[in-house]
């Protein structure tokens, strides 16, 4: 059989159930270490329940998926994950969700391997939100979530530092309200509000511009021009605070539904 004639017929098995993601829709794609809660404690012997190390692993991650082709205007990071809003215009690979998907998860695979020196995964997971205020209302999700498990992380591992095993430690938790937790922490002299905001909150990344200073040769004179630069934003605002800074920072200038 020719191969132009097997081509024909083989290749709509590839694209027969290819989904392009509608105009006007926004995109926000998830990606997840995969196993990085064992990982990060067990094998690579990070610090718990925070390390720098692996917080600048995970910004540089997000940093680097925003700058590999995709019009990405917004990148969160919390703990193992990291979400990406793109443009509401972009249209790269034809908005296909098996390419955005594909592409994002193997570039955060392959840049924190890098980064890290130590084979690393991603999974990656598309959400395609209807207006303005649904967004906003799942980067707040994302924040808030990073919120509840900083809290809990801090009591289970001051537990675990002071001896309980993983299902005492564990129980222990689950039965404090948010206060009771916060109460705990301060007994042992640990002010949760005055830990470190990239804890509690996560990080944001976005674009800004800066002017860099230069010379031009052929004049003699000094110059001044303009560039993109990602800013790693370690203090981002909290609870509405936050939800007003995606709407104004991102969604003011992008049609409402």
């Amino acid at each position: 059989m020719r191969f132009d004639d097997l081509d024909t017929r083989l290749r709509v098995y590839e694209t027969a159930y290819d989904f392009c993601v509608p105009p006007e829709q926004y995109i926000v794609v998830r990606l997840d270490g995969r196993g990085f809660t064992k990982l990060t404690k067990d094998i690579w012997k990070f610090e718990a329940p925070f390390d720098l190390r692996f917080r600048d692993l995970m910004v540089e991650t997000t940093a680097h998926l925003m700058q590999c082709g995709f019009n990405i205007i917004y990148g969160y990071t919390q703990s193992d994950e990291i979400s990406l809003l793109f443009h509401l215009k972009d249209d790269s690979f034809n908005r296909k969700t098996r390419k955005i998907i594909s592409i994002l998860a193997a570039e955060a695979s392959a840049k924190f391997s890098v980064l890290h020196g130590e084979m690393a995964t991603f999974d990656a997971r598309i959400c395609i939100l209807p207006n303005a205020k649904t967004v906003e209302d799942y980067f707040r999700w994302r924040h808030e979530d990073a919120h509840r498990n900083a809290l809990n992380a801090h009591c289970y591992w001051m537990l675990r530092k002071e001896g309980k095993n993983v299902k005492n430690a564990t129980d222990q938790v689950k039965g404090l309200s948010r206060q009771e937790k916060h109460d705990l922490l301060f007994s042992r002299d640990i002010n949760f509000n005055e830990l470190p905001s990239w804890q509690k909150r996560g990080t944001g990344l976005y674009w800004t511009e800066i002017e860099k200073s230069g010379f031009n040769p052929k004049t003699k004179q000094p110059t001044v021009s303009t560039r993109r630069h990602i800013f790693k934003d370690y203090e981002l605002p909290l609870g509405e605070d936050y939800s007003q800074f995606i709407q104004t920072q991102f969604l003011l200038d992008t049609p409402q539904a």
